[in-house]
């Protein structure tokens, strides 16, 4: 089972399972296909787009469990 982690490149999040897009979206994190999600870590982009990474994170480990 895939597991992803705050630190983990936002582009890298997506390769682990394209089906993470519309959980992003949904959060607010619009910038699922610009140049940033290819260098910036998950933490990063919440921290700019005012998230809390823990519960991001969370999310998108339930949504790949049930994988």
């Amino acid at each position: 089972m895939a597991q992803i982690t705050r630190d983990m490149i936002i582009g890298d999040i997506i390769r682990v399972d394209q089906g993470v897009i519309p959980i992003l979206m949904e959060a607010g994190m619009h910038c699922v296909g610009c140049p940033s999600s290819q260098g910036e870590s998950l933490e990063e982009a919440c921290m700019v787009h005012g998230m809390d990474v823990d519960i991001l994170t969370d999310d998108i480990n339930t949504y790949l469990k049930g994988l």
